[in-house]
């Protein structure tokens, strides 16, 4: 059987726990908010009428590809390209190449980063593999101008994150809905996750500050998954209406 990404991935064992899903999560949220195509995502009011609903729709189809065998996994990905084709029909414009490439970027720093952050370090190699498989995620979704090596990816993410970021009224409007969705205390949870994961310029653009006061927080959460308390610190910090999806973010929901 011949899946999209292989079982022994290190991309199955970012993705495959809620944690780090929720991580990735988060900081999706800040750049979402600072791209200067964000006006595409407005343009169906998805986004904005409910910000969670839609990233975590983000979440699950990037987490439907991961772990489906290799003509579901295409499947899902003809389908996102169908459902963007279709917003640009209804738009009568087309969603640049860049913004395309902005997401795809997103997501692989985003894994990288979280993982690191809950887990340990990734070796070059493992960074690569999750180039490699959210490159291919691209390819079949027919986006032009993808890297052809982690290097270079390097090399056009730094640009990216230069040239397509951008604090707006989108953005302002967008964190209002976050702390509306939230609630105010996880709203600033989800602050100090960002703290702890965005890049440098994304952390300046939101004045989301350079200290992470959530590192005492975050070590006490670790120690606390070696006791199976964490899943009961998660409920604590998520809406209850997502609780259940959260927890089927973890791989072993996922294959039941």
């Amino acid at each position: 059987m011949e899946y999209f990404v292989s079982q022994s991935s290190i991309v199955r064992k970012i993705w495959g726990k809620a944690d780090t899903v929720l991580f990735i999560f988060a900081g999706s949220a800040a750049e979402f908010a600072l791209n200067k195509a964000v006006d595409w995502l407005y343009f169906t009011g998805r986004l904005p009428n409910n910000p969670l609903d839609r990233l975590f729709s983000t979440v699950a189809y990037a987490r439907l590809i991961i772990f489906s065998e290799m003509e579901a996994a295409n499947t899902a990905i003809d389908q996102i390209k169908a459902i963007h084709t279709a917003v640009e029909t209804k738009r009568n414009a087309q969603i640049p190449a860049w913004a395309y490439r902005d997401v795809l970027f997103m997501l692989i720093d985003c894994s990288i980063r979280s993982y690191e952050v809950l887990e340990r370090k990734l070796t070059e190699l493992e960074k690569a593999e999750v180039f490699e498989v959210f490159v291919r995620v691209g390819s079949r979704m027919g986006i032009a101008g993808l890297p052809c090596t982690y290097n270079q990816w390097v090399i056009m993410r730094k640009e990216h994150l230069q040239q397509d970021l951008l604090n707006s009224d989108f953005t302002a409007h967008l964190y209002a809905q976050y702390k509306k969705h939230l609630g105010f205390l996880r709203y600033q949870l989800l602050r100090q996750v960002q703290v702890l994961i965005v890049p440098p310029n994304v952390r300046g653009l939101l004045s989301l500050g350079n200290t992470p006061f959530l590192s005492p927080v975050l070590w006490l959460y670790k120690l606390s998954s070696l006791v199976k308390l964490d899943s009961y610190l998660r409920d604590l910090i998520l809406p209850s209406a997502y609780k259940v999806q959260v927890k089927s973010l973890n791989q072993e929901s996922f294959n039941n």
